[in-house]
């Protein structure tokens, strides 16, 4: 489903991909670990077609996806990925439920549809009582909910999260950690998830490790995990080990 070919990134004189090559299937769940700046975030965003590396090359389903100019790149996304940012990311001057409801507008469905599942997903994530405020009047963890609920209204075929649960209590992690799974269970979607937390890399069917910018562990495709959104055989076997090293 997804591939990176010795991807290369850098932000000035820093290097955050040095050749980074990994594949990712169809229906995996798959945490990208790694210490503090070893480029996760940029792995995902590569991914994601939101940044363009500077050498390699990105597949989709086998086509080209860092080659495409913006607007080709900005109609993949909104057609075919969900993305969950580390800071939630949502319009300002909309309410949570008009931040859920706009991409599914822009995807082409209708009005009542796009409230019906909006609607839906917010309770789902226990934050139906803040559809009506705006991001400023949330707290943080009830931003990343919403963020959550708009990534998976519109049933991506890729969900990509980097730290979706950095801003929540445990129990509300489990929850959110949960529902990404077992969303991606249900309709057969890739999960990609950026974390630190051992207790999120445990819902996934692997783990792909970096360090400075290079995968050191997980780079091939792998079958695994379960169709509840428990966490997957090999992650499970991995933290049971003392997991990769981060």
């Amino acid at each position: 489903m997804l591939e990176a070919r010795t991807l290369r990134k850098s932000f000035g004189r820093t290097t955050a991909l040095d050749g980074a090559s990994v594949e990712i299937g169809e229906g995996e769940v798959v945490a990208v670990t790694g210490p503090s700046g070893s480029g996760k975030s940029t792995l995902l965003h590569c991914l994601a077609g939101i940044i363009r590396p500077e050498a390699g090359e990105v597949l989709f389903a086998g086509r080209r996806l860092d080659t495409l100019d913006e607007d080709a790149r900005t109609r993949l996304r909104r057609e075919n990925f969900g993305v969950v940012f580390q800071f939630g990311e949502l319009v300002p001057e909309l309410t949570a439920e008009e931040n859920v409801v706009l991409p599914l507008l822009f995807g082409g469905r209708g009005r009542r549809e796009s409230l019906e599942a909006a609607r839906s997903w917010l309770e789902r994530l226990d934050v139906a009582d803040c559809a009506g405020q705006r991001p400023a009047e949330l707290s943080g963890g009830q931003l990343q909910r919403v963020a959550v609920a708009r990534a998976l209204a519109a049933e991506p075929r890729v969900i990509f999260a980097d730290e979706p649960t950095g801003a929540l209590d445990s129990l509300a992690g489990e929850r959110v950690m949960g529902e990404l799974v077992g969303a991606a269970r249900e309709s057969r979607a890739t999960l990609v998830v950026v974390t630190h937390d051992n207790r999120v890399a445990a819902y996934a069917d692997r783990e792909i490790a970096l360090r400075d910018g290079r995968v050191v562990a997980g780079a091939t495709a792998a079958t695994g995990g379960t169709a509840d959104g428990t966490p997957g055989e090999a992650a499970a076997g991995a933290s049971a080990a003392g997991g990769v090293s981060r």
